[in-house]
Parts: C-alpha cells; sequence; structure tokens
C-alpha cells in the first residue's frame, strides 16, 4: 500500500513537470524559456541517464535545430498523445521503470528487461523480401488474455515499455487498443506497415494517448514496392498524412541492405518523412534469418562503415536533419553492446516463445506454460547474462552477425531449441551464414572502435550483469579467444 502510494505522488509531481515543460515550450516566449525547460527535462532523467544534462544542454540552445524539433511537436502533436506518451515514456518507463528493473534484476538473479517486444499475430497483409516474420505461418497468435497476463506480470518486475511487432500488430487492432486502455500507465510503439491505419483508430489513439508507431519505409517508391509489393508507398504516405493531421507521434523503421542503404539515408529520403511529420527513423542491419534468408543481402563492409558516419551526422547537435536517427546495430556502444537475452530487452512471438532478441529464434521458455519471471530465469537467457559482453568492441555486438562463435556455444549449453516457425534451424547452420560477414567486419569495426576509444574500452555506469569486472574480462578474454577460432 505504501509502495503504491509513493508511486501514484511521484507520478503526479512527474505530471506536474510535464505540464510545466509543455507549457514553457508553447508560448509566445518559449526561446526565452529554453534554459528553464531544459532545467526540468533534466531533472527527469538524471537518474536513469546520467549523461542526459549535458547532452540536452549541448543540443538545445536558442535556434538550435533540436530545439525546433522540440518546438514543432509541441505544436503538432495531439496534447493528450503528448503528455500520455511522455508521461509514461519519460517517468513510468525510462526513470520509476529502468531503476525497478534493474533493482529486480539483482534481487532475482536474472536480466529484467526495460523492454518487451511481442508480437500479438504471426499474421500480415505484407510479404516483405528479408523480413524475418514474411515466412512465418499466419495462424498463430496470443490471445488477449495472453497478452493482457504478459504485460501485467512484466509491469510487476518494472517494465513499462511494450514494443509490438508480428507480423502486423494491426491486423489485432482491437485487441491492442483495448490492451492500451487497461495498461494506461505504459507506453506501446507500434511496428507496423501503417496499411490499416484509419480515422476511426487515430480517435481511440488520440483518446488513450498511449501509443506510438514505427512505419515500415524502405525510400523512395521504386525501392520500398520492390520489398514491400506495388502500392505499400502510397498508403504509408498516406498514413502518414493521416496520422499529421491527427497528431499522434510516429516514425519510421528501415531495414537496410545491400539494394537500398544509400537510398534509405538520402537527403531527400530524410526531407521527405521529416515533411510528413516523422520524428524518429530506427535503422536496423539485415539480418540472414528464416526460411529462405539471403546472406547475399546483407549490406556490404563498405555500407556498414558508411552507415556509422551517416547516421550520426544525421543526429548531431549541429547539421544534419531534425529527425532523431537511431541504428540499432551501430549505436551499440551507447547501450554497453547487445542488449537482448532480457538485459534490455526481449522478444515474445506469437507462438509465445521467449526469445532473446526479434532476430535471434531460440528459446527454453513458454508465456503460455511458465510464470514471466520463470521465462527470464530459462537457461538462455541466463546463458546471455553469464557471457555478457561478447567482446570489447561494442561495434561488434551481436553474438550471431558479428561474433559468430558464440551463438552457437550458449544454444548449445542451454540447450535452446529453434522457436522458428516454419523451418527450424540448426544454429550452427545459421552461424555459417554469417561467419564470412564477420571476418571481413572484425578488422573493419576494430579499426574504428580503437580510432574511437583508443584504450579499446568504453566504461559504462549501468551494468545488469550482476558480475564484477575481473569476472567480465576473463570473460570476454575466453570468448575473444573461441570466437577467434571460428573466424580464422
Amino acid at each position: 500500500m505504501q509502495s503504491k502510494l509513493v508511486h501514484a505522488a511521484e507520478r503526479k509531481a512527474f505530471s506536474a513537470v510535464i505540464d510545466q515543460i509543455i507549457k514553457a515550450g508553447s508560448g509566445e516566449d518559449r526561446e526565452k524559456n529554453i534554459d528553464h525547460l531544459v532545467d526540468m527535462a533534466t531533472k527527469l532523467l538524471k537518474d536513469s541517464v546520467p549523461g542526459a544534462a549535458k547532452g540536452m544542454r549541448t543540443a538545445l540552445y536558442p535556434g538550435s535545430k533540436w530545439e525546433q524539433w522540440i518546438f514543432r511537436v509541441i505544436d503538432e502533436t495531439d496534447p493528450n498523445v503528448l503528455k500520455t506518451a511522455v508521461l509514461n515514456g519519460a517517468y513510468e518507463a525510462a526513470f520509476r521503470g529502468y531503476r525497478d528493473t534493474i533493482a529486480n534484476a539483482e534481487e532475482h538473479q536474472c536480466n529484467v528487461p526495460w523492454i518487451v517486444i511481442f508480437d500479438p499475430t504471426s499474421a500480415c497483409n505484407k510479404h516483405c523480401v528479408g523480413c524475418w516474420a514474411a515466412d512465418y505461418e499466419k495462424t498463430l497468435n496470443l490471445t488477449y488474455d495472453e497478452m493482457d497476463s504478459l504485460v501485467t506480470q512484466a509491469k510487476a518486475l518494472g517494465t513499462h515499455l511494450f514494443m509490438l511487432t508480428g507480423g502486423e500488430p494491426l491486423v489485432r487492432k482491437k485487441d491492442v487498443l483495448r490492451l492500451a486502455e487497461k495498461h494506461n500507465d505504459c507506453l506501446f510503439n507500434i511496428f507496423t506497415n501503417a496499411s490499416l491505419i484509419d480515422q476511426p483508430f487515430c480517435d481511440e489513439v488520440k483518446r488513450l494517448g498511449n501509443l506510438v508507431f514505427s512505419v515500415s519505409l524502405e525510400g523512395s517508391e521504386q525501392s520500398n514496392d520492390a520489398r514491400r509489393g506495388d502500392g505499400s508507398y502510397d498508403e504509408v504516405m498516406a498514413a502518414f498524412d493521416l496520422m499529421h493531421k491527427n497528431g499522434l507521434l510516429y516514425g519510421t523503421s528501415t531495414a537496410y541492405t545491400r539494394l537500398n542503404t544509400e537510398v534509405v539515408t538520402s537527403d531527400e529520403y530524410f526531407d521527405k518523412i521529416i515533411e510528413k511529420g516523422c520524428r524518429w527513423a530506427w535503422y536496423f542491419h539485415y539480418m540472414p534469418v528464416g526460411e529462405g534468408a539471403n546472406a547475399d543481402l546483407m549490406p556490404t563492409i563498405e555500407q556498414r562503415e558508411y552507415m556509422i558516419d551517416r547516421i550520426r551526422t544525421v543526429r548531431g547537435y549541429e547539421g544534419g536533419k531534425p529527425i532523431f536517427a537511431m541504428d540499432f546495430q551501430n549505436d551499440g556502444e551507447y547501450v554497453g553492446g547487445c542488449i537482448a537475452g532480457g538485459r534490455i530487452f526481449c522478444h515474445v512471438n506469437a507462438r509465445g516463445d521467449v526469445e532473446p532478441c526479434v532476430f535471434i529464434h531460440y528459446s527454453n521458455a513458454n508465456i503460455k506454460e511458465m510464470s514471466w519471471e520463470e521465462c527470464l530465469h530459462q537457461p538462455i537467457f541466463q546463458a546471455y547474462r553469464e557471457n555478457y559482453p561478447w567482446n570489447k568492441n561494442m561495434l561488434r555486438p551481436c553474438p550471431m552477425l558479428e561474433n559468430p562463435g558464440i551463438l552457437p556455444r550458449i544454444v548449445h549449453e542451454a540447450n535452446a531449441k529453434s522457436t522458428e516457425y516454419v523451418a527450424p534451424e540448426d544454429v550452427d547452420h545459421l552461424c555459417s551464414r554469417t561467419a564470412p560477414y564477420a571476418r571481413a567486419w572484425q578488422p573493419v569495426g576494430d579499426r574504428i572502435w580503437l580510432e574511437q576509444h583508443p584504450t579499446g574500452v568504453k566504461e559504462y555506469g549501468n551494468d545488469v550483469s550482476g558480475k564484477s569486472a575481473k569476472e567480465r574480462a576473463e570473460r570476454i578474454e575466453a570468448d575473444d579467444k573461441k570466437n577467434a577460432a571460428v573466424l580464422d
């Protein structure tokens, strides 16, 4: 009871601060209030993101691109959506939730994710080339009660940020809205192709306020429709216009491949999505996972290096573009490397299997058979916890893509089973596809990392692995030797 009262009081205080921030950024004198706005915002994040104050003060000053970005978000977003999304995202997830997940990880001696990604359904009205879910069986679903139970149990351990993938999550539109309404202290980020977004749905999103959207887009009309089907680009543009008109919060989600890397990062592409009201741009390195996966679609080593510089330039304090661009693979250093296996996130597929990552389909647990805490204690997650990090170079963060000697060992040690829907795949076979890429990327990634971090090591304030520095160093050294044997 005492804890609930403290939570309610704390949430109320944060709500009042957010109201002040929005007010300070809305009035005629808002440019004069920017310092006050930064002061309030950094207070919200100082405990969970220690470097927030310095970064925000560098980025936000009168006339800066990020000041203008914030003002546009305030001006163009529905008031309930803006207030609820910030309150649930900044307070429940980033401040209170992150703090609670770390504490519970220590108490329960297992990784407790800050983010849970789950698939309401395997069904999709598209069949996109290179999508990890493209060959999923289309009849699998999590029931509403199963999704509700998952969110409820995850919240009890501190998780308040949920990302919905698939399949196409909005095939289950009614249940998604029902879930968001019940769990109105959570933020739900829907990864969608946007073809099912209409005015009645937008009306519900405005009423609820706690749903945001990451829309699949692959560049120009030609490059997008070549992967996602004729007419897909026009569907997305129409959805952007509708969401912008209704004041929703949304960005893009893009898989970059050998065929589209330059197109999806061009000035023209960024200018278009900014014009359409996108606030962020997620980028995901193509992974050769699933039935018929084609390793030839992976970006070249030169494209990978280009992406590091391009995305950081785009979101820089100066120049670039007024959109927050994130590269899931190349931004590993900002989150301490691999975030899977429950360290920061994990994935639940439409069958209920609890997987380390949306790209790594091996598991010992299912939410239909175990409690959420039992799922987090499953052997493969404990193997992730024990073995993380795979090496000192956070530009080589993935145990499958850049460290193909690591994933097979931990999958075998955990006796985890393949959870591929169509054709279960042996982990050794999977990693044999990524080994040539890993060999080619290692010297380039190491060169770039040492240029940025001459000691070869970047220290982090938070470590939820529960191991000492000495134990981590010993594990990294052992894994480096085993991984080298695969790459030689």
